[in-house]
């Protein structure tokens, strides 16, 4: 096992943690955990030689308010591997944008991965992901960094992608509280980028602000924190094609 390591993730609903914190797992049994979506601290530089950084795609590339975060910190050369967490679609440019802005913050990436979990907006995407195969897959993927690693090697990896990237991630909607909500100001507390408050007796949420991370519907325990059925619907029939396909994790080493 390699020596203590740094893992900085997003994960608003829990897909992108567990598959990134299971590669940094099995690298090295000591993880120094860094949050993005802590909102009471700064984003701490790394205090180790290797980081795994993990993010999930939103429609093609990273959230833009996680791209600013990663911009602060101050790598020094140190190496990286990064980890792109899609839902069975596509990740498009996404970790070509993450790899760019880690290089721009001096990170050494020697190794990325696209690895696929449980779609955020449609669950029946992807249901169950990561599964045992996946698990496997991430598996390889340490043993092989870890022999990168051993070797000394600073041979940074080319990842697919365009530039400049696709238009940015912008949400169409937001999701909405049903009567069921008793405003518990879980889903305020959550929130990453503070979309959501508490207006006239009832929640509001900032589309301006809201990333459609779909953290507010994850954590809420009465459920009732929803997406409009309208844009639901939409959703459905947009991704549904792909409900058939197993799409294969990627590496790059």
């Amino acid at each position: 096992m390699s020596k203590n390591i740094d893992f900085y993730y997003f994960s608003p609903t829990g897909g992108t943690e567990k598959i990134g914190i299971y590669l940094a797992k099995s690298i090295s049994e000591c993880v120094v955990e860094h949050n993005l979506a802590d909102k009471n601290a700064p984003v701490e530089n790394p205090k180790n030689e290797f980081s795994v950084i993990a993010v999930p795609v939103f429609g093609g590339r990273i959230p833009a308010f996680i791209a600013e975060k990663l911009k602060s910190i101050k790598a020094s050369g140190k190496k990286a591997a990064t980890v792109a967490v899609y839902g069975n679609r596509a990740y498009e440019d996404a970790l070509l944008e993450l790899n760019n802005i880690l290089n721009e913050s001096g990170f050494c990436v020697i190794a990325s991965g696209a690895f696929v979990a449980q779609h955020s907006m449609y669950p029946e995407l992807a249901a169950g992901r990561p599964d045992e195969k996946d698990f496997e897959d991430l598996s390889c993927f340490g043993k092989k960094i870890l022999e990168k690693l051993e070797s000394g090697s600073e041979d940074q990896i080319k990842v697919p992608g365009n530039y400049p990237y696709k238009p940015e991630f912008s949400a169409p909607a937001t999701p909405i509280s049903t009567e069921a909500c008793c405003l518990c100001k879980k889903c305020i507390a959550i929130c990453p980028t503070d979309a959501i408050c508490i207006s006239e007796n009832k929640l509001k949420t900032d589309i301006t602000k809201c990333a459609l991370c779909m953290a507010c519907v994850k954590a809420c325990p009465t459920h009732a924190r929803i997406l409009p059925p309208p844009m639901s619907e939409k959703i459905r029939q947009m991704l549904a094609k792909f409900k058939d396909i197993r799409r294969k994790n990627e590496t790059y080493i």
